[in-house]
């Protein structure tokens, strides 16, 4: 996705979004769109705690829906898959889930945020060479000597992140400031740290 080192963790903002229009389903008349990526839709339906994400990725669908992903504090919480509900214009079927509110990072999350993607981007960058591998290996050694000051848990977030990624065609990106987000708690979510490479 990035080719380092044309960009640092602060440089990487600008995302392209999904041109597609929000599919016609009986679940997302009258919601409000509320967030766009390259390869997803989040509208709210009005269900307070939860929204609704139509992914065109198959690696956002294996990440949130797989029978075998990670699962956990850090991780976000699937409620349901309502299946197929149309085709995108890069080719894949458009799938709706429905998972859990998140939120912009700030504060404590924010900081947490800050240091694993600093120490994504110093591992992708010291194996460029690897080519498209490099994430891979940069997320299994943070796993394997975090930075200082990551909570176990999400130590444990990154390792079971890293074993689910090589199980599946895509590859990590922690590198994007919305692909990390938080509960209204503060804690730290990995929202959406994969691609399709």
């Amino acid at each position: 996705m990035i080719d380092p080192p044309a960009a640092s963790p602060e440089q990487v903002t600008e995302v392209a979004c999904l041109p597609d229009p929000v599919p016609a389903h009986p679940l997302l008349a009258g919601c409000i769109e509320i967030g766009r990526g390259e390869s997803s839709i989040v509208l709210d339906g009005g269900r307070g705690d939860r929204v609704f994400k139509v992914v065109s990725s198959p690696a956002d669908y294996f990440y949130l829906a797989a029978d075998d992903r990670p699962t956990g504090i850090h991780f976000p919480r699937l409620f349901a898959d309502h299946g197929v509900v149309g085709k995108a214009s890069n080719g894949y079927s458009f799938r709706l889930l429905e998972i859990e509110r998140l939120l912009p990072v700030s504060g404590e999350a924010e900081a947490l945020a800050r240091s694993l993607s600093h120490a994504y981007w110093e591992g992708c960058e010291k194996w460029a060479n690897l080519g498209v591998n490099r994430g891979r290996l940069a997320l299994y050694h943070i796993a394997q000597d975090p930075p200082p000051g990551l909570p176990a848990s999400l130590v444990e977030a990154i390792s079971a992140l890293s074993d689910f990624i090589e199980e599946y065609p895509i590859q990590p990106d922690i590198l994007n400031p919305h692909n990390l987000m938080m509960r209204p708690d503060g804690t730290l979510v990995l929202s959406d740290p994969v691609f399709l490479p």
